[in-house]
């Protein structure tokens, strides 16, 4: 495992050396979450008021979020784009519902949830810095039956490189 995680951090270096401005993306792909939780909630509101203004103005906030989307994603391959919109969109989701279960005194259960909402970000990561091919995910999946995860391996590489505070 930290043969891998070592590979991998050599390949995100490598990556950074292209000019990549990880910490840019980071703060990018938040805000990037809050444009899809934006989408949804238009998307109720109008069907709740019966009011066609707001889906106008989801498909502002949509035209905006496809925008800054392609600054992440590049080139996607297959279903990459799709894929990255809806790991930033699950890892909110876990985030908030993460969120409500520690304003309850929940803590084991939020950390799961803020566990698991980490481990999707990593990946969106890890699809779209290269870090990783859809083939070398395929074989991960195969070899980690018995050992941890996949999403984890993602998350201890991610927690090394990315990082909001630089400037």
């Amino acid at each position: 495992m930290e043969k891998e995680v070592k590979k991998w951090i050599e390949k995100l270096e490598a990556v950074k050396k292209g000019n990549i401005d990880l910490s840019r993306d980071e703060d990018l792909s938040i805000a990037l979450m809050n444009l899809v939780s934006l989408e949804e909630h238009f998307y109720f509101t109008a069907m709740k008021t019966n009011n066609q203004n707001y889906l106008e103005m989801l498909n502002s906030v949509r035209e905006l979020r496809k925008n800054l989307l392609g600054r992440i994603v590049k080139n996607p391959k297959g279903e990459e784009w799709c894929i990255s919109k809806h790991l930033l969109a699950s890892s909110m989701r876990l985030m908030e519902v993460g969120t409500k279960e520690l304003s309850k005194k929940n803590i084991d259960e939020s950390n799961m949830f803020f566990q698991k909402a980490f481990d999707l970000y990593s990946l969106f990561f890890a699809i779209n810095t290269n870090m990783v091919e859809a083939k070398e995910l395929s074989n991960l999946d195969k070899e980690e039956k018995n050992k941890s995860s996949m999403l984890s391996k993602f998350s201890l590489v991610i927690k090394k490189i990315v990082d909001c505070c630089k400037e």
